[in-house]
């Protein structure tokens, strides 16, 4: 089996518009939530969430092809070409039938599709853009990345909620694995804090609502926390056979060695008693690692902030890794950048391998009070920590069921 390693990343958080200025502010325990700016939320119960601030894509981006681009799939093509461009990559320099493009996403064109309905219900069918489809619907993230620079290889959108970015990382180091590509764009975006979304969120009773206090609304593992907070953004990893890597003197941040996915098969958006889906898939990430549980360091959990989830990830970590589990060093990155669906498990990935790059573990704001399922595990409450990291596991976990765990190594 080939093995694979990452060689470039890009992210836009809310936090910063690039993949450094958001992990100098992680580590510095800063939170990017604050009360919504894009839209009146006057008529709304909840009035935070974590936007991507300052954002000018026609740095970037053609105004041409921007007028064809949902946010979300703008978000994406940001992070991916400063990804690219960390990578060192020309890709006119290679066989581009053999690189490809997975990038995950939850929901979609959601403010594409909001601001036509808009219209159609205001000023009739002829009014609505012909561009609705192709700007709304969820592959155009991949496509839009594949057409920026003519990739031939495979080429999808993953969508399964929460763990969509996470499922094409996944997926993305399998293609190389197996050898259907040499170099994958993989990653995840989402750009869901529109109205219409916001409404739908808060009466499913899925957000928090301390909008008086947005710095301290998400809080992980904290016995006060009372959900999650929506966020928007993107994560980018460009992965590589490892000998392709060498042959062009690639720089390499880590080695992605595992990929560990499960269903639940038990609710919409419940996860399953004692949290036995999440267990399943870490589990699966490590025997493909092929490392021993006690070889893993840290983890960087889906920890949302919401009463279920936090609780039994917790009891499922204690239950995989047993004694280990006091070992480990835990994190919820979530604290500060919020809940950005889709692209959540891939700015997490970034997180993870900048972890091991630095020896460093950002750490998890606004746990004051630890729910008393998540006790005896260290979830990092007070400033970020110098640790020595070999292996990492980045979960992520989403509604309807999905669960996948990411592997990342030193690399040696």
């Amino acid at each position: 089996m080939r093995r694979v390693v990452v060689t470039g990343m890009g992210a836009i958080t809310p936090l910063g518009n690039d993949m450094e200025t958001t992990w100098k502010k992680l580590l510095n325990g800063e939170s990017g939530i604050d009360l919504i700016k894009s839209f009146d939320t006057s008529r709304h119960t909840v009035k935070i969430a974590g936007e991507v601030k300052d954002f000018h894509p026609e740095e970037k981006i053609s105004p041409k092809t921007l007028r064809r681009l949902d946010r979300c799939v703008q978000l994406c093509l940001w992070a991916a070409i400063d990804a690219v461009e960390d990578a060192g990559i020309e890709f006119e320099n290679y066989d581009r039938n053999r690189i490809g493009t997975i990038i995950g996403i939850g929901i979609g064109g959601l403010l594409t599709w909001e601001t036509e309905h808009t219209k159609f219900i205001n000023q009739g069918p002829s009014r609505v853009s012909p561009f609705l489809i192709p700007m709304m619907i969820p592959d155009m993230t991949a496509g839009y990345v594949s057409i920026h620079w003519g990739l031939k290889g495979p080429n999808y959108t993953t969508t399964s909620a929460c763990a969509s970015g996470a499922h094409a990382i996944g997926d993305a180091f399998r293609a190389i694995k197996y050898g259907d590509a040499d170099v994958m764009v993989a990653g995840g975006t989402e750009a869901p804090i529109t109205g219409f979304a916001l409404a739908g969120f808060s009466n499913m009773r899925a957000l928090s609502r301390r909008n008086d206090e947005p710095q301290k609304a998400s809080r992980p593992f904290d016995k006060a926390r009372d959900g999650f907070v929506m966020a928007e953004g993107a994560g980018i990893l460009i992965l590589e056979e490892l000998e392709f890597a060498r042959r062009r003197n690639a720089r390499i941040y880590a080695e992605i060695c595992g990929f560990g996915a499960t269903g639940d098969g038990y609710h919409i958006t419940a996860p399953a008693p004692e949290g036995e889906g999440a267990r399943r898939a870490m589990q699966r990430a490590i025997d493909e690692a092929g490392c021993n549980i006690e070889e893993i360091d840290y983890i960087n959990a889906h920890g949302t902030s919401t009463e279920l989830n936090d609780k039994l990830e917790a009891i499922a970590i204690k239950n995989l890794f047993g004694d280990h589990a006091k070992n480990l060093v835990i994190n919820s990155t979530k604290s500060m950048i919020g809940h950005s669906l889709g692209a959540a498990g891939a700015i997490e990935a970034v997180v993870c391998v900048l972890s091991i790059r630095d020896g460093k573990v950002h750490p998890t704001i606004n746990l004051e009070d630890p729910d008393p399922e998540c006790v005896e595990l260290d979830f990092v409450p007070d400033g970020a920590k110098e640790l020595k990291i070999n292996y990492v596991l980045s979960n992520s976990l989403g509604f309807g069921g999905h669960n996948v765990s990411l592997c990342f190594r030193r690399f040696e």
